[in-house]
């Protein structure tokens, strides 16, 4: 087992395994177990299980296939098929979302069809209809685009879900609202050919009205949007992607302002939505500056920034939290900010990057809190701060924020067994939840007593260990964490992060009282990493386990 006690650790195991943390403040001996933590280290380690793992199917862990009635299992089953993830798609490989994400796209899309079509006569002479049906139906979506896009918005209070969490509908209804503007053009195209031409209209004379000129100006910049908002450019230009979205999304609600009365009102609403949010609340209620400390970590390649931060009253901050309260009255565990460094360049001015707050939430009465953020550089901004770090102590940040959503640390709050898994700096997600599920006050512990939490966390070189610190680790599992690190993938590789849930569930479930217990698992690292883990949890509910899975992913 994964999670095998000191006692039961032979010296044969020792030579494939190192059980327990390594300690990266002595030298490179490997240090004993704890009594709760399992650090798989060697070379031959992660082959094998790898080799086992294609030698027979992942089934759920043999103690946990519960025995349920019909009606659960169905239910189960039905969840199992809306949390499993395909394949990315091939040739293009373009990741898909879990198959309920999917299906809520699709109805998305469908509803916009319906309106597009319905009860339309095809005949090409008639090809202004759909091109105004088109028409209204982008300038109908766009407030609800941008609401979708905004940081502060009433989804969350009817949904539970933060605007990342609702990011990729954005993300899809930006698409689809691209296609109805290519077909609103294809179509007034068609009605010029087959009207206007035959008047004696000039394509010329046509593509040179007012009307026209304000609508290509305003397809272009859509277009655009669209194209600097791939996946690939947000990852290679990132400070491009963020100045050029808000200068295109306001040219374009100006020109399409101006393009047609029709769609004015709509604009005029996208427009209020964006000033409220931006101005309003992330400039004004949810900002702060702060003098901040800055370390360059073991790796050479990661930043701590931290800082002490006095808070208010915590029931004052969810008194508030209609009105957006910020930073100043604590945060939950999971939640991020953005973060502004001046002192960079004078382009980072403007410029607000998303980090997850990877130190413990603020407790009920404290009145003072530590506050870190774990940045890993990669180009442009990250990599400026980490070269900024290496010369400075200290800088003045402001921080926009937090935000971010209850529903996963209420999900294994919820659990009798709790599983995080996570890839790298996605530890900042995990660390928060843990400590939150490990320091319980006297309600909590009263009505989950036994609850079981395991951590699986993957790094890429043994230095990254120093981002949380051994002494941080050590505190959580003296109060009952279950640790698996594998061995760095710098040295064996990828592990089979499938295979190394199946065992911790196996080992946390097989310890346990309850029968049918409430598993909880959350993900955070990379998309492959990500996807494991949803269709492992997704082959356990399938097998009828009551499993529900969370995954926090590193951007948006």
């Amino acid at each position: 087992m994964l999670m095998a006690r000191r006692s039961r650790i032979t010296s044969s195991q020792r030579r494939g395994h190192s059980h327990g943390h390594q300690d990266t403040h002595r030298d490179n001996r490997e240090p004993s177990s704890s009594s709760s933590s399992d650090t798989i280290e060697g070379n031959e380690t992660l082959p094998e299980l790898i080799k086992e793992n294609e030698r027979r199917p992942l089934l759920p862990p043999k103690n946990s296939t519960p025995r349920v009635n019909l009606l659960q299992r169905t239910t189960r089953a039905l969840r199992s098929l809306g949390m499993y993830q395909p394949r990315a798609l091939p040739i293009i490989e373009k990741t898909l979302p879990a198959n309920s994400t999917t299906l809520l796209i699709v109805l998305l899309l469908g509803l916009n069809v319906f309106y597009a079509v319905y009860n339309i006569h095809w005949e090409i002479k008639l090809a202004f209809i759909v091109s105004d049906r088109t028409a209204a139906l982008f300038v109908a979506n766009l407030p609800w685009l941008y609401v979708l896009a905004a940081k502060n918005q009433p989804l969350k209070l009817l949904t539970g879900y933060s605007y990342e969490n609702l990011n990729i509908l954005h993300r899809r209804l930006g698409e689809i609202l691209c296609l109805l503007a290519v077909f609103h053009g294809a179509g007034m195209l068609v009605t010029w050919y087959r009207v206007l031409r035959p008047a004696g209209l000039p394509l010329w004379n046509f593509l040179t009205h007012r009307i026209i000129v304000l609508g290509i100006a305003a397809f272009v910049c859509y277009e655009l949007l669209y194209l600097t908002s791939l996946a690939s450019f947000r990852q290679w230009w990132y400070e491009v992607f963020l100045g050029s979205h808000i200068v295109l999304q306001a040219a374009g609600l100006a020109l399409i302002y101006f393009h047609h009365p029709g769609g004015r009102v709509y604009a005029a609403t996208a427009l209020a939505i964006f000033v409220v949010d931006r101005l309003v609340f992330r400039l004004a209620i949810k900002s702060r500056s702060v003098q901040a400390d800055l370390t360059v970590m073991e790796d050479g390649n990661t930043v701590l920034v931290s800082a002490a931060w006095p808070t208010k009253s915590r029931w004052l901050r969810y008194r508030t939290s209609l009105l957006g309260a910020g930073m100043a009255y604590g945060w939950n565990a999971a939640e991020h900010v953005f973060l502004t460094v001046p002192a960079l360049a004078r382009k980072h001015i403007i410029q607000a990057h998303p980090f997850t707050i990877a130190s413990a939430a603020p407790q009920g009465g404290n009145q003072h809190a530590w506050f870190n953020l774990i940045i890993r550089a990669h180009d442009g901004f990250t990599q400026d701060l980490v070269r900024f770090a290496g010369n400075h102590a200290s800088a003045t940040v402001r921080l926009d924020g937090p935000y971010g959503s209850l529903r996963t640390s209420e999900m294994l709050r919820a659990s009798d067994v709790a599983l995080l898994v996570v890839g790298g700096s996605g530890i900042a997600v995990a660390y928060p939840l843990l400590w939150s599920l490990l320091h319980q006050n006297d309600a909590e512990a009263a009505t989950t007593p036994s609850r079981k939490v395991g951590l699986i966390w993957v790094v890429h070189e043994t230095s990254h260990l120093s981002w949380i610190g051994q002494e941080r680790l050590d505190e959580l599992e003296e109060k009952g964490l279950r640790v698996c690190i594998p061995t760095p993938t710098s040295k064996a590789g990828r592990p089979d992060v499938g295979l190394l849930i199946r065992r911790s569930l196996d080992e946390m479930i097989g310890t346990g009282d309850d029968q049918d217990p409430k598993v909880g698992v959350v993900v955070s690292g990379p998309d492959s990493m990500n996807r494991t883990a949803r269709n492992t949890c997704a082959t356990f509910a399938w097998h009828g386990m009551d499993i529900k899975v969370a995954v926090e992913k590193y951007g948006w």
